[in-house]
C-alpha cells in the first residue's frame, strides 16, 4: 500500500537533473567525436642523405634507379635525398665523410678509396681468375667476400656498412691515337685509369695518371694524356671521347670485374628500423640484376652509334697485349701480397671461389662466340 503522504520534489532538484543529463550528453558526445577523430601523431620519415660519385650520364641513372627501389618499398617512411657529385664533398672525400657523418651514404665504386688500402681494389678492379663481375658478385655475397670486407673495415677503424651490385662489363682498355697491335705500342703512353690497374700498366712500362671520368676528354685534348679508359661506350659517348680519338679498343683484364658500392654510415643505419635495414639491402640486389639488363644494351647501341655516326674505329684488343696483362698482374699480386697479409688471404679466398664456380661455368658453357658466327658472320 502506497503511504498517502509523499514529498514534493523540489524545483531545484529538476533543474540540477536536466543541467546533469545535458552535460552527461554533451560529454558522451565529445567522447565520440574523440573516438571519430583521433589524435595520432605521425612521426616523421627517416631522410639519408647520399651523395653519388656521377654527374650525369648513366651511373647517376642508375644510382637513382636504386633509390627509386627503395623509395617504391618503403613508401613515405624512408626517403634518400641524392646528391650528385661534389655536392657535399669532392669523390676522394666521400667515404671519410660517410666515416664521420657528413653524409649518410654514397655511391660510388671501390677504387675510389684505393689509396687507404690496395686490398680495396680486390672488392672491385682486382686480378682476373677467369672469372667476370658476376662472379665477383657471388664470391661476394656467398663465398665469403662481404666477410672479408668488413674485417677491413674493422681494421682500418671505418664506421661502415656497405652493399654491393651491377655487374659492369669488362672495361675497354680504351681510346689512343692510332691503333694498338703489339704490346709494345703501350711503353711510355701517359694513360688514365684508376686503383690497381693503376699498378699492373705501371708494370707494363706505362706512365699512368688518375683523373676523375669528367676531366679524362680534356687532358686527352690538352696532350697532357695520350690514352685513356672510363668504363663503358655509352659513359665514353657522354664524355666526348670520339672527339678527341677515333681508334677504340674493347676487351682487357686491366679492369675486367667491376661493380658499385653503396656504403652507409653504420651508426645510421643500425639506427634505422629492421625493414629499413632490409630494403636498402634488398633494394641493392634487385637494382643488381636490372642494371645488366639495362646497361648492357645501353652500350651496344651506343657503340653502333660511335662507329656508325662519329667514325670511330672500333677493335679488339690484340691477345699479346691481354696477356701481357695476365703477367703483369702476377707480378702486382705477388709483391703486394709480400708485404701485405691481408690482401693475400683475400687473394686466396678470390682464387679458390673462381676455381670451382668457373671450373663449371667453363665446363657447361657452350661456345656463344660460335652460335653467334653462326648467325651474324
Amino acid at each position: 500500500m502506497q503511504n498517502s503522504k509523499t514529498t514534493p520534489v523540489k524545483a531545484v532538484d529538476v533543474k540540477s537533473r536536466r543541467k546533469f543529463l545535458t552535460a552527461g550528453a554533451t560529454a558522451a558526445a565529445g567522447g565520440a567525436a574523440m573516438v571519430a577523430m583521433p589524435n595520432i601523431a605521425t612521426a616523421a620519415p627517416a631522410v639519408l642523405k647520399v651523395q653519388a660519385a656521377w654527374g650525369g650520364g648513366i651511373f647517376l641513372e642508375n644510382a637513382k634507379s636504386y633509390v627509386d627501389r627503395v623509395h617504391a618499398m618503403a613508401g613515405k617512411d624512408l626517403k634518400i635525398d641524392l646528391l650528385s657529385v661534389n655536392s657535399v664533398v669532392k669523390t676522394s672525400q666521400m667515404q671519410d665523410a660517410v666515416h664521420r657523418g657528413v653524409l649518410d651514404g654514397a655511391h660510388y665504386v671501390p677504387a675510389y678509396w684505393y689509396s687507404k688500402s690496395k686490398a680495396a681494389s680486390l672488392f672491385g678492379t682486382g686480378p682476373c681468375f677467369g672469372w667476370s663481375a658476376q662472379e665477383l658478385l657471388g664470391w661476394i655475397h656467398h663465398g665469403g667476400g662481404i666477410d672479408l670486407f668488413n674485417e677491413l673495415m674493422g681494421t682500418l677503424d671505418l664506421n661502415l656498412v656497405s652493399f654491393f651490385n651491377s655487374p659492369m662489363p669488362a672495361q675497354p682498355l680504351g681510346w689512343f691515337k692510332e691503333q694498338i697491335k703489339d704490346v709494345s705500342q703501350l711503353e711510355g703512353l701517359k694513360y688514365r685509369t684508376v686503383g690497381l690497374a693503376a699498378d699492373v700498366l705501371l708494370e707494363m712500362g706505362m706512365s699512368v695518371v688518375q683523373l676523375p671520368g669528367g676531366e679524362i676528354q680534356p687532358a686527352m685534348k690538352s696532350g697532357l694524356i695520350d690514352a685513356a679508359e672510363f668504363n663503358n661506350p655509352t659513359s665514353d659517348k657522354d664524355f666526348g671521347m670520339q672527339d678527341v680519338s677515333k681508334h677504340y679498343h674493347l676487351a682487357s683484364f686491366h679492369q675486367s670485374q667491376e661493380a658499385f658500392e653503396i656504403t652507409f654510415n653504420k651508426k645510421k643505419f643500425n639506427s634505422l628500423s629492421k625493414e629499413h635495414q632490409n630494403i636498402l639491402r634488398y633494394a641493392s640486389e634487385a637494382e643488381n640484376s636490372d642494371f645488366y639488363w639495362n646497361n648492357t644494351l645501353r652500350y651496344a647501341d651506343d657503340l653502333i652509334k660511335l662507329k656508325n655516326d662519329h667514325g670511330v674505329n672500333v677493335h679488339r684488343t690484340p691477345d699479346s697485349v691481354m696477356a701481357a696483362q695476365l703477367k703483369a698482374w702476377d707480378v702486382v699480386v705477388d709483391r703486394i701480397s709480400s708485404e701485405d697479409p691481408f690482401f693475400a688471404k683475400v687473394v686466396a679466398s678470390q682464387k679458390a671461389y673462381a676455381k670451382k664456380v668457373m671450373g663449371y661455368l667453363l665446363l657447361n658453357q657452350p661456345d656463344y662466340g660460335l652460335a653467334y658466327k653462326h648467325y651474324f658472320g
